[in-house]
């Protein structure tokens, strides 16, 4: 089989029939989908089947006890029958060529993981489009699965880390630094749904601290094998701009302490900044909101960016 396409599903009642629907249309001639039920407690279990009853031939579902979205696409990858995996968030959907047009670029180019952009499409209807990355550095599109197409062979026992915010990113790291050839589709085939409360922003600070767990298993992969400067990629740019950044604009009584926590894991691994050739690649605004990040004046680099929001709608 050509591909298994992983569903995690959980409280998506509403968004889960435009998510299968999208999944059904697709071009690509042999292909299954794995719907996996995460113990959801309203009626997205009872959907899934309904759709695999209407598609035996297609559709697959598990059921299983609420464990969250990397334990869920873990159990779908251990029966996944194809010979590329991809994944998609049950808000979310997909073009009816994606998966074709993704296929089609491993074959011809033998590479071990496809990525294309992503459309982010607004609650009011609006849309934009979202490049895999905004660096010129294969490291800049690790953030999620959902984007990817990945050769089966390549993943072979890696899994999700479960329990865990930042799974996305730590699978995709992983597979990314092991691939030998990774090839780009510039076209927004993935469509993203923006205005849905998701866990990288909400509120609760203290779970950002998942990411040092995660840095810390990339860790002990990357400096055996020689990537010492891109781990130092992700620290400059997951901790040090995305997380501190995130937590910067949320409204958390315990946000201060956790930020705290987060800087000095970066001055722990960096430190001096200005010597990091990471950091020193960036843009130059990129460059400011990291620098001020290290020294403890997010707040202002939070003032910068929403400046730079407004201006940009102008």
């Amino acid at each position: 089989m050509k591909l298994s396409i992983i569903v995690p599903v959980y409280k998506v009642e509403k968004f889960l029939g435009e998510c299968v629907d999208s999944l059904l249309a697709q071009t690509l001639d042999d292909y299954e989908i794995i719907l996996v039920d995460d113990g959801s407690p309203d009626n997205s279990g009872r959907i899934a089947d309904e759709y695999a009853s209407a598609y035996p031939d297609r559709i697959r579902v598990l059921h299983i006890d609420n464990g969250g979205q990397g334990r869920a696409r873990n159990l779908a990858l251990d029966i996944a029958k194809g010979d590329f995996i991809g994944f998609v968030d049950s808000d979310d959907w997909v073009t009816p060529d994606m998966y074709a047009k993704m296929y089609s670029r491993a074959a011809e180019t033998d590479a071990d993981v496809v990525i294309c952009d992503f459309m982010e499409r607004f609650d009011d209807g609006r849309e934009s489009v979202l490049p895999a990355s905004l660096q010129d550095n294969w490291l800049g599109s690790a953030g999620s699965s959902c984007n990817k197409l990945f050769r089966r062979s390549v993943i072979g026992d890696v899994r999700f880390p479960t329990g865990l915010w930042y799974e996305d990113f730590f699978f995709s790291a992983l597979l990314l630094m092991r691939s030998k050839h990774t090839e780009y589709i510039n076209e927004p085939l993935y469509i993203y749904r923006r205005g849905q409360e998701s866990t990288m922003h909400n509120n609760n600070a203290r779970k950002n601290l998942d990411m040092l767990r995660i840095m810390d298993m990339l860790e002990k992969e990357m400096l055996p094998s020689g990537h010492g400067e891109d781990f130092e990629f992700f620290i400059v740019n997951h901790v040090l701009l995305d997380s501190i950044s995130r937590l910067a604009g949320q409204d958390s009584a315990d946000k201060k302490e956790i930020i705290g926590r987060l800087r000095s894991y970066v001055h722990e691994k960096i430190p001096r900044l200005s010597d990091c050739s990471s950091y020193m690649a960036e843009s130059r605004r990129r460059r400011i909101i990291m620098y001020l990040n290290y020294h403890g004046l997010e707040d202002l680099g939070q003032i910068i960016l929403k400046v730079k929001s407004k201006l940009s709608k102008v």
